[in-house]
């Protein structure tokens, strides 16, 4: 297992798959790597459902960190293609947060909540020593919704038309301009336009409105591993090769900037808000234009075939080992 983010492949087989609890037969869709969400059948409606970690970063504003924050935790369950409906955060604050920062952030929280016509339905708000930023929690978001109305991960079959929006890297890189502008070597309007880029909640309604504008195959939202990663999950999710072409996914100059100027790989940093969907050749405008209307950048980028793996312009892409904006972190974040 590595020291840092997810537990591996292996770890997950051996030690977390096997030990589950009870094998009840109402969970329609179980843990498993690369998978978003989970499915619970309440006599015939599906309860989607994923738990997050919540991360607050103070140095991005109050409430610009938590509509980030927000907007990774309700991504999970949006990708299922049913909107959120409900929400159950659990803070452990540091004990230095004081009422008038905690108010910030939920104020954000609960007007970005408002907006998506998602509701709190439990929780867990208190102090702890031990605690501190960025990770001050976690939180469960959950949809309501008809079964067959359910966008699986593992559902890209061959013939389907890979699309990609948002673009490589760009959460990674608008968190480094935002947080650490003075010590990237870039001039100021590339980083001042990078730190623009930051996600808040266009990729959870551009998931749910690629959903009802499809059909989609399948959907993900690229984290850890950033766009190659995510690729990986996608392909061996649904047992299918994925091919691509590097030039037609959206990378922004900015973005491709500072990543240079700091020197880490785009396409293996984390980049939530980057949402993958595949969909049959005759749903791709609609997808595309659905994307695009709520403020999305998106572009049909490559196909799913038979087979196994992931390649860009002919060339197999390996997995990544880790993510490549987290030594990166570690180091501004030390200086």
């Amino acid at each position: 297992m590595s020291d840092t983010g997810k537990v591996d492949r292996e770890f997950f087989d051996e030690f977390i798959y096997p030990h589950l609890g009870s094998d009840r037969g109402d969970v329609a869709l179980g843990p498993r790597p690369g998978v978003d969400f989970g499915v619970v059948d309440v006599d015939g409606t599906a309860l989607v459902t994923a738990t997050d970690p919540i991360s607050i970063l103070p140095g991005l504003g109050w409430g610009r960190a938590a509509r980030f924050a927000l907007g990774i935790v309700l991504a999970d369950v949006a990708v299922s293609g049913l909107p959120p409906s409900h929400f159950a955060p659990a803070f452990h604050l540091p004990p230095e947060m004081d009422d008038d920062s905690f108010a910030a952030v939920w104020t954000a929280i609960d007007e970005t909540l408002t907006e998506l016509g998602t509701a709190v339905v439990t929780g867990h708000t208190a102090r702890y020593a031990g605690c501190s930023f960025p990770w001050i929690g976690g939180a469960t978001a959950m949809a309501v919704g008809d079964p067959d109305d359910i966008v699986r991960p593992d559902g890209a079959n061959p013939g389907d038309r890979l699309l990609v929006t948002t673009g490589a890297g760009v959460e990674a890189t608008a968190l480094f301009a935002s947080l650490y502008s003075g010590q990237i070597p870039a001039d100021d309007v590339t980083v001042d336009a990078a730190a623009a880029r930051l996600p808040g909640a266009n990729h959870v309604r551009g998931a749910v409105a690629a959903a009802a504008a499809g059909p989609v195959s399948a959907m993900h939202d690229a984290t850890e591993g950033g766009l190659h990663g995510a690729l990986h999950e996608l392909a061996s999710g649904a047992g299918v090769r994925i091919e691509f072409d590097r030039d037609a996914v959206p990378l922004p100059d900015d973005v491709r900037q500072v990543a240079d100027a700091l020197d880490f790989d785009p396409w293996c940093a984390t980049s939530s808000g980057t949402l993958l969907v595949t969909a049959p050749p005759e749903a791709v405008d609609r997808v595309l234009e659905a994307l695009r209307g709520e403020g999305l950048a998106a572009a049909e980028v490559g196909e799913v075939l038979d087979g196994e793996g992931v390649a860009a312009d002919g060339e197999a892409v390996p997995k990544p080992e880790g993510d490549s904006s987290w030594p990166v972190y570690e180091r501004l974040a030390g200086e």
